[in-house]
């Protein structure tokens, strides 16, 4: 399906601005490029989106691709002004949370199950559904780009991996309006709750909907080593502690694999 002609209405009634286009090779960095330019005209919650982004990026530098019309890529600017520093660490899981209860919404009466896989990424009965990417402005280290990428009408022949799905390769349906506004929405209440005094239940709540927690796992870490042992929580700063016999190692980056 096309990009509407209407534009998303729902999501714009969350948004000081909402920009489409038709293509580009990286929302991310286009809306970065912007920002940069142009910071008063990028307010907090202002996005860039687009259903066929060429070149987008994931963590560790991976790129990936997508055939045009079948994924809906997103970029958000968040003000991290009024976030303190230590609750920063936080932002990309809140970003992950609010695309998992978006896409969870979408799923009403289909059966499907969404859940937040840590750090960010959205899984649907196990497959990777949505991937999430958070970038700190260069020379605007308060002012934060987050990433998305959802597969909605991408078939299963054009997964890219046996892990990932999309809301095609379900049977289930995508309002790419409606999955935005929900998004946008959760993801502006949050942050404002990490602002306040309510930091403690935002983080419970995250840890409860992080379906990573509580499964034996195996962590590729950034120096080429693997770590393996149980997920026991998110510590303070959003980061995974995993327990292997007595010894608890806190991951602040990684791949990991649910192992079961």
């Amino acid at each position: 399906m096309p990009i509407p002609a209407a534009g998303y209405p729902r999501a714009a009634a969350h948004s000081p601005r909402v920009q489409v286009v038709e293509t580009t090779d990286s929302t991310n960095a286009d809306v970065i490029a912007a920002v940069t330019a142009d910071p008063a005209g990028w307010p907090h919650l202002s996005l860039l989106v687009t259903d066929d982004q060429r070149a987008g990026r994931g963590r560790l530098d991976r790129t990936w691709t997508a055939p045009a019309g079948t994924a809906l890529a997103v970029s958000v600017v968040v003000d991290a002004t009024m976030i303190p520093a230590e609750q920063r660490g936080w932002i990309p899981l809140a970003a992950g949370a609010a695309m998992t209860r978006a896409v969870g919404a979408q799923l009403t009466g289909h059966g499907g199950t969404a859940e937040l896989k840590w750090p960010n990424d959205v899984l649907v009965d196990g497959g990777k559904i949505c991937g999430i990417l958070a970038e700190v402005v260069p020379g605007a280290p308060d002012t934060v780009v987050v990433g998305a990428g959802v597969n909605t009408r991408m078939s299963r022949a054009d997964l890219p991996v046996t892990t990932a799905t999309s809301f095609a390769a379900i049977g289930a349906d995508c309002d790419d309006d409606r999955l935005l506004a929900d998004y946008l929405d959760d993801f502006g209440k949050t942050l404002a709750r990490l602002v306040h005094d309510d930091v403690e239940r935002v983080h419970h709540e995250i840890e409860k909907l992080c379906a990573t927690v509580g499964k034996e796992v195996t962590v590729a870490m950034p120096d080429g080593s693997a770590l393996h042992g149980t997920a026991a929580r998110l510590d303070r700063d959003g980061r995974l502690v995993v327990e292997s016999g007595t010894i608890e190692t806190v991951v602040s980056a990684g791949d990991v694999v649910h192992v079961r």
